[in-house]
Formats: structure tokens, C-alpha cells, sequence
């Protein structure tokens, strides 16, 4: 079995705002669908933006304590040790809460040859 390459996430426009590392990208084995494995760590105070995914996103919360808003449901505040799903294609807005960053790890299982992530504003 061979290590998994650490790489800078694709650019896109959360890129200018938070510090992604992808940790892995494959071919899934579900037809048309990449999976993709990212760590993002998000300043306190900053937030990602309202944005959107190919697919789904499913996320566990690290370090710190992030406020996630996700259109048409109840805003949730996520600690250390939470996890949390967006499903594709639902706007997002991720924003940390201090006093630490907040760290996340998310599995996206998106779409292939799509961009990861669409800023709407």
C-alpha cells in the first residue's frame, strides 16, 4: 500500500481564505464520482464563505469551535470531536469562533472533474 500524497487543495475561491491541504484524491467506485480528503484549518474570526459542493461533504471537527451555517436548517455550533454532513450541492457557510482555529477534516464524494468547491458571493 502506498502513502498518501499531501498536496495543496485545488485553487478555487476558498483558497484566498482558508489553509486546505488535500490529503488524498481517487477514482471512487461509484461511476463519474472522485473522493477527496481534506484538512482545512480556518483563523479565528474568518469564515469560508457561503459556498457549495458536487457532492456530498462529511466532516469531523478537530480542533477549535466552528459555527456552521447551512441553508434552510438550524445553524449549528460544532466542538472538537463533532462531525457534521452537507449534502451536494447545498449552500455552506463554515466560520470559526475562536479563540483557537478551527481544524477539520471533511470527505467529499464528489462529482469527477468538478471543481471542489463554488463560491456564491
Amino acid at each position: 500500500m502506498t502513502e498518501p500524497v499531501t498536496r495543496a487543495a485545488q485553487a478555487d475561491g476558498l483558497a484566498a481564505r482558508l489553509s486546505r491541504t488535500e490529503l488524498q484524491h481517487s477514482a471512487s467506485s461509484i461511476p463519474g464520482r472522485d473522493i477527496v480528503q481534506v484538512l482545512t484549518e480556518i483563523p479565528p474570526g474568518v469564515e469560508s464563505g457561503w459556498h457549495t459542493h458536487p457532492g456530498e461533504e462529511v466532516g469531523y471537527i478537530l480542533a477549535g469551535t466552528v459555527e456552521m451555517m447551512i441553508r434552510d436548517q438550524q445553524t449549528l455550533i460544532l466542538h472538537a470531536g463533532h462531525p457534521f454532513l452537507i449534502p451536494p450541492g447545498v449552500a455552506h457557510n463554515a466560520r470559526d469562533v475562536g479563540p483557537e482555529a478551527g481544524m477539520m477534516l471533511s470527505t467529499y464524494l464528489v462529482e469527477a472533474g468538478q471543481p471542489l468547491a463554488t463560491l456564491l458571493e
